[in-house]
């Protein structure tokens, strides 16, 4: 008989028990940052699943909450969002577990007479290959520059497509003085990257950054990129849409002769 893995939800009273997103260390300021983020966003429908592996080994990870509240910049009221799914290293990938954290997702959208079930993807870092979902019967329903895809599984044949928030340059451009850094605690990886940039930025450039923290989901949605929870710009010009290291955010600003 082949042993099936565990899903189990993260809870207030059980969050200190898993890795956060792989991170084990329960001081680290970005655990930190996600126990309160997850602790805030509770009351708006949010599950957080880790997966574990037949022996027991936290293997896995999926977030989602229905799509009003969802933190990116999208209109997907009436489907379940989908944040964010990842295995934790290769050895646990190619083994159909992927499928089935989102076929968590898809019964508790049925459960709870939701439309359909939606998530951006992108080839790039952060989100999830959309291979996994286009594999799951998820269909490409709208795209935003650079490369992010909305995609979605319908439940409800008649339901209103979802889609991306418009005016992304004009948003970009809201912010025209020196260095601006959005962030959120939404993904436990972003407090150490944007504590990075924000030294460097200071120490080697000269350059005190702006912060903009993303505080709830309507900040998120209105955020002037599709992934809404991290972005900088410099002078009203858009340099990363994700969280970067320090090492390419010194490309990204020896690239432009600052």
């Amino acid at each position: 008989m082949t042993l099936k893995p565990l899903l189990t939800d993260i809870t207030p009273a059980n969050f200190q028990a898993f890795p956060c997103c792989g991170i084990k260390n329960t001081a680290h300021p970005g655990r930190c940052a996600k126990q309160c983020w997850l602790e805030s966003n509770f009351q708006f429908g949010v599950r957080a699943k880790v997966l574990l592996d037949p022996g027991g080994e936290p293997c896995g990870y999926i977030e989602y909450l229905p799509g009003e509240f969802a933190w990116r910049g999208v209109e997907a009221g009436g489907y379940m969002f989908i944040h964010c799914l990842w295995n934790h290293s290769k050895r646990h990938q190619r083994r159909g577990w992927g499928s089935a954290m989102v076929e968590a997702c898809l019964h508790d959208a049925r459960e709870a007479g939701m439309s359909g079930v939606a998530v951006v993807a992108r080839e790039g870092p952060w989100l999830a290959d959309r291979r996994l979902f286009l594999a799951n019967g998820f269909e490409r329903v709208d795209t935003a520059p650079p490369d992010y895809e909305l995609l979605i599984r319908k439940l409800k044949a008649s339901a209103r497509n979802p889609a991306f928030k418009k005016g992304w340059d004009e948003k970009v451009a809201r912010y025209s003085r020196g260095l601006t850094m959005i962030r959120a605690g939404q993904c436990p990886y972003i407090t150490k990257f944007a504590a990075e940039i924000a030294e460097t930025a200071e120490q080697e450039y000269g350059i005190k950054p702006s912060v903009v923290d993303i505080e709830s989901w309507r900040d998120a949605q209105n955020a002037p990129t599709p992934y809404a929870t991290f972005s900088l710009i410099y002078k009203g010009r858009l340099l990363a849409d994700h969280q970067v290291s320090r090492t390419r955010f010194r490309n990204i600003m020896n690239g432009l002769g600052t």
